[in-house]
């Protein structure tokens, strides 16, 4: 009996997924370091360093475009979770950025990301909105809290009119879900303030 000659088939499928592994390899590392830096520039936002957040967000968008390319041949791989997770985690930071510059919104197309993640980024910048708004009211700047949370309220009014199967939209309703709880907890904060102040000021004038 004969044994087939597999030497050809193990060099095809060879070549291919060692192209293929070292595609995942790279795209992979990048996840990573976008979800860190894009972390890190959340922090920096919220401490004013904007200049920093900046720095760091110009790092993770450099590293999604390399992630993307390399990547790019290799769809099954581009559109797995880790690729996905550091999408959204870019684009909130960028959103979280803008939002708190009160400066017009990139889109998906802007920042390379598909528009699932991107929606869910938008999503999470609520969080960090809610976070901008408790600072602001504890510094007393009430008008600016207001705005805050009236680009929150602005964001989930925009996510729950996109009544979409959560396959296409990586699972968006759970993240305006959330949003929507975030948004009346802050309602209720930032009401609670509003009558304090109004209060303090009715008795000062009294």
């Amino acid at each position: 009996m004969s044994y087939p000659d597999l030497s050809g088939v193990s060099a095809a499928v060879r070549e291919v997924l060692d192209d293929k592994y070292r595609a995942r390899e790279t795209g992979l590392s990048n996840s990573r370091a976008i979800i860190r830096n894009s972390a890190n520039a959340i922090r920096a936002i919220h401490r004013g360093e904007m200049d920093r957040a900046a720095e760091l967000m110009e790092e993770a968008g450099r590293l999604l475009a390399e992630a993307n390319e390399a990547l790019a041949g290799h769809p099954d791989i581009l559109y797995a979770g880790f690729v996905g997770d550091a999408s959204k985690e870019y684009a909130e930071a960028r959103l979280t950025h803008a939002l708190a510059l009160g400066a017009p919104l990139p889109l998906p197309a802007d920042l390379g990301v598909r528009a699932a993640p991107y929606l869910n980024g938008l999503g999470e910048a609520v969080g960090e909105m809610r976070r901008r708004m408790l600072d602001l009211l504890r510094r007393g700047d009430l008008v600016a809290a207001e705005e805050t949370f009236g680009a929150m309220d602005t964001i989930h009014e925009l996510l729950a009119d996109l009544d979409y199967p959560d396959g296409m939209t990586g699972g968006l309703r759970r993240t305006t879900d959330v949003a929507r709880a975030l948004i009346e907890r802050s309602r209720s904060d930032l009401t609670a303030t509003v009558i304090q102040e109004r209060l303090r000021r009715d008795l000062a004038g009294s």
